[in-house]
């Protein structure tokens, strides 16, 4: 009965990852998603597809770094991830941000330059 548990959850998760690399790919597809974030999405998906097929994987890869706790490796990278994700957010939510602001300059300019051609 043990041997059958991780062989579900294999398969489960083999399965996820496949349906998860497929909605990358119908993303990129329809323009919803942009190639840059795709490929790390994509990359991300195929190393949870690798060790999904590769059962020891993490185990070796654990005992390689010094982690005690294989599966506290993937919650460490995660999280890792996210926080690299995030400040890449925060820097294009900044950027943005400075656009937008001379933009908004550049159309009170425009208006005022508009008035200024219709008084005359």
């Amino acid at each position: 009965m043990d041997a059958v548990v991780p062989l579900r959850i294999q398969i489960l998760s083999i399965m996820g990852s496949v349906f998860f690399l497929m909605l990358i790919g119908r993303l990129i597809l329809k323009g919803k998603l942009r190639e840059e974030y795709a490929v790390i999405w994509a990359v991300c998906t195929v190393v949870l597809l690798v060790l999904s097929f590769w059962r020891t994987g993490l185990e070796r890869v654990a005992a390689f770094l010094g982690v005690f706790y294989a599966p506290s490796l993937i919650f460490l990278a995660a999280l890792f991830g996210i926080a690299v994700f995030l400040v890449h957010l925060s820097v294009v939510a900044t950027r943005l941000e400075h656009q937008n602001r001379l933009l908004a300059q550049d159309l009170a300019l425009l208006r005022n330059e508009l008035r200024e051609s219709q008084k005359v």
